[in-house]
């Protein structure tokens, strides 16, 4: 017989590795899509139809008999931090996936966990172990492998990523701020509804100015599919780190990368350089190493 916590513990990795495959998928998605659709309309059909298939799942879930009473909430402008840096990462990110590799559009975004240590440091006041610093170091080293600065293949738009993975950063840390009252479905909720609104101000101000036709048949399956593995993806991952120690389970984050490679190479053709190779190794070193540290310091 296993333990409940061992069952957690598979649960919650077969559910990380299905949200990070439904991410990858959305990922590969906006890729396609990013020749034809504006990143400011990308971005903005992500969260509206995200909101469209959330609703339905908080208004007709049977466990809850008064879904408005669920989604009232006392810390909206901790929402509304978390969304306006989440969308500014979204935007970010989007950018970043349009211009370079799959692979390497997601090694930058893994470089997330590098920054939250920083982050909490300067706002939550937590300190930083030598092992965390040590991590950060070897992570951003990883990073600037990935980046070859001051060489030809330097790409200035992957600093886009950077900086995308640090607003990610700083919505994490507000998302931690709530956690203790807020449950991870008005959480979603609320950035959802919030980023729709938000994303919706330059699209309109975009299609003021510039010719901007509405999706076709086909544009528009496509963007109902990034909305449904967009939103699948965070749901799957919600219920994984809910269920099992973030800790244990982590390290299946870095699933990402495999897929990311692969659709890389089967749509586009994509190979990874040796830098690159190098600096992918050195990332889910640090990262894991980053992981067990937090572990220890907060076991389950």
């Amino acid at each position: 017989m296993h333990s409940t916590s061992e069952q957690n513990l598979k649960k919650g990795a077969i559910c990380l590795l299905i949200g990070e495959a439904f991410i990858a998928l959305m990922v590969a998605v906006i890729k396609k899509l990013s020749a034809d659709i504006p990143n400011e309309a990308l971005v903005f059909y992500r969260n509206i139809i995200g909101l469209c298939i959330l609703l339905p799942i908080i208004f007709l879930d049977p466990r809850n008999d008064t879904p408005l009473n669920s989604l009232r909430t006392n810390h909206l402008p901790m929402h509304l931090i978390r969304c306006l840096f989440g969308v500014s990462a979204m935007y970010c990110f989007f950018y970043v996936i349009a211009n370079i590799p799959l692979a390497e559009a997601t090694l930058v975004k893994l470089s997330v966990p590098f920054f939250l240590p920083l982050i909490t440091y300067f706002w939550l006041k937590e300190t930083i172990q030598r092992k965390n610093k040590l991590a950060i170091l070897i992570g951003f080293i990883g990073v600037l492998a990935i980046l070859r600065p001051g060489t030809d293949q330097f790409n200035p738009i992957a600093l886009i990523g950077v900086l995308g993975a640090c607003f990610a950063a700083i919505a994490k840390v507000a998302i931690r701020r709530m956690n203790s009252t807020e449950p991870n479905t008005r959480i979603v909720f609320y950035f959802a509804l919030l980023s729709s609104l938000i994303t919706a101000m330059p699209l309109i101000w975009d299609c003021a100015y510039q010719h901007c036709p509405l999706p076709n048949t086909e544009q528009a399956l496509w963007l109902g599919l990034l909305g449904i593995l967009g939103t699948g993806g965070q749901l799957f991952m919600t219920q994984a780190y809910r269920i099992a120690n973030p800790g244990k389970i982590g390290p299946y984050t870095y699933s990402s990368l495999i897929y990311a490679t692969l659709l890389g190479w089967i749509f586009w053709g994509e190979t990874l350089a040796l830098p690159t190779i190098i600096g992918s190794t050195l990332i889910i070193y640090a990262g894991l190493l980053n992981l067990r540290v937090n572990d220890n310091n907060h076991p389950k």
